[in-house]
Formats: C-alpha cells, sequence, structure tokens
C-alpha cells in the first residue's frame, strides 16, 4: 500500500498532481526543524554573556581550588586559567591577585621545592633544576634557591651524596667490586649528581662497606 499526498494548486490555478510515496516513505512535514545551536557556540555565547564580576568570580573559584591541592607557579596558574576559557585580561588580573596577597610567590616554591627534593628525595642540583623548570618557575627564582642550597664549593652536595651512597651501598654486598661501583654510580647519576661528586662518593660508600678482613685463628 501507499502513501499519498493531497494536490495543490499553482500561483496560475493550475491542478498539480497527487505525489505517491512508496512503502515505509514518511512525507516531509511542512513544520521547520528546530535549530539546534552547536556545542562550542553556545558555550561561546554563554561566556559573552557572563558580566566582568562573574569572570572574574569563575578565575577565582579555579585559582582557589587549584591552589588548595598544591602549590603551583604564576606561571602554571596562568595556563590552567587559560585553559577555562577565560580570556588574557582576566587570567593577568587573577594572577596578579594571587601574587599580591601572597599565594602566588615563585621564590618560595623554588626554595620549599629545593629543600623537599634534596632532604627527602636525596636529589642532585642538576635533577632538582630540571624538575623546578618542569613547574615552570621563574629562572631568577630557581637560580636564587639552588644558590642558597648548594654553596659554590660543593661540600654540601658531596656531603648528601656520600650520605646517600653509603646507605645504598650494603645492598649492593653480594655483587663484584666492578658492578657495584656500576651500579651505585647509575643510581646516584639518576638523582641528578654530577660526575665528579659521584666519583668521591661512590669511592667511600664502598671503601666503608667493605668487609673487614678476619685475622689468623689461633688454637
Amino acid at each position: 500500500m501507499t502513501n499519498t499526498s493531497g494536490s495543490g494548486v499553482t500561483q496560475n490555478g493550475e491542478r498539480l498532481a497527487r505525489v505517491t510515496y512508496l512503502p515505509g516513505v514518511v512525507p516531509p512535514s511542512s513544520t521547520p526543524e528546530p535549530l539546534v545551536l552547536d556545542e562550542h557556540v553556545a558555550d561561546e555565547q554563554d561566556r559573552e554573556r557572563e558580566s566582568d564580576g562573574e569572570r572574574s568570580a569563575r578565575a577565582h573559584n579555579v585559582s582557589m581550588h587549584a591552589l588548595t591541592r598544591k602549590g603551583m607557579s604564576s606561571a602554571e596558574m596562568t595556563v590552567l586559567l587559560k585553559s577555562r576559557d577565560l580570556d588574557e585580561h582576566d587570567v593577568e588580573v587573577e594572577v596578579a591577585r594571587l601574587e599580591e596577597v601572597g599565594l602566588l610567590d615563585d621564590h618560595d616554591l623554588a626554595n620549599n621545592l629545593v629543600r623537599t627534593l634534596r632532604d627527602r628525595k636525596g636529589l642532585g642540583r642538576s635533577a632538582i633544576n630540571a624538575e623546578l623548570r618542569r613547574r615552570k618557575i621563574d629562572s631568577v627564582a630557581i637560580e636564587e634557591a639552588l644558590s642558597d642550597a648548594y654553596p659554590v664549593d660543593g661540600d654540601d652536595e658531596l656531603t648528601r651524596a656520600r650520605e646517600i651512597a653509603i646507605k645504598r651501598a650494603p645492598q649492593l654486598r653480594s655483587l663484584d667490586a666492578e658492578t657495584a661501583r656500576r651500579r651505585l654510580g647509575a643510581f646516584l647519576m639518576r638523582k641528578g649528581y654530577s660526575g665528579s661528586v659521584v666519583a668521591s662518593a661512590v669511592a667511600t660508600a664502598l671503601a666503608s662497606n667493605a668487609p673487614t678482613p678476619r685475622g689468623p685463628r689461633f688454637q
């Protein structure tokens, strides 16, 4: 069975033939489909309708939520806020506000990270430097923090490397001397210590961990 639609009349008074549709074909509706906005377009329109105060409040909420989880550098906060579709002006205003009240401070963050990475994780200067740069901390703040933590003579870094090596050395007693030296050296290198510091620390640790020779037994 076929579907049919009513005939119509043209402007000239001519009668149009009746249209016949195949089975299963639904005649088109004369009612236009509702206009559906693309999701991106809708979001863009919502942002345009935001007032200055609403955008400022949204920036504040995003930054406060992030800072409750961890300390951030100014550059990290800038990247975060921009990822939330805040315009450049609102981002600059929020970052400046956070810096003014001390919630963003690259110098304090650098000092705290240096202490944590050095004292708790035993990392050397180069590894700490790489991590601070990954966190997008201001380069001047990084240099000042590292200079304070590591004197020019390097004695403090060498002392720390020796402490770590001596603590690690007992785990290598079952290995021959060359293998133990190589593995302990690689361990310290991964922690960011320089070649000269590693060589000295390894030598000290393996010497202190060498088995004590037994004297002759007397009957």
